[in-house]
């Protein structure tokens, strides 16, 4: 290996230090969009929920009336 990415005796803890950063950082970036796509489903299906419970007789918006 060469002296540069081995950096003397150091090699092994130097890269595998970028390495997790590099992976905390994609789960950094990650995980807030998971949490608003969830957040996204939750809020549709209870806005379904409350215009289902308004209107009892009539059937859901999301199902035709044909």
């Amino acid at each position: 290996m060469s002296p540069s990415l081995a950096m003397g005796a150091y090699g092994f803890y130097v890269w595998s230090s970028v390495a997790v950063f590099f992976f905390v950082l994609l789960i950094d970036t990650l995980a807030p969009l998971a949490r608003r796509r969830r957040n996204l489903r939750e809020l549709r299906a209870r806005i379904a929920r409350q215009e289902n419970r308004r209107r009892p007789g009539t059937p859901p918006s999301n199902e035709s009336n044909a």
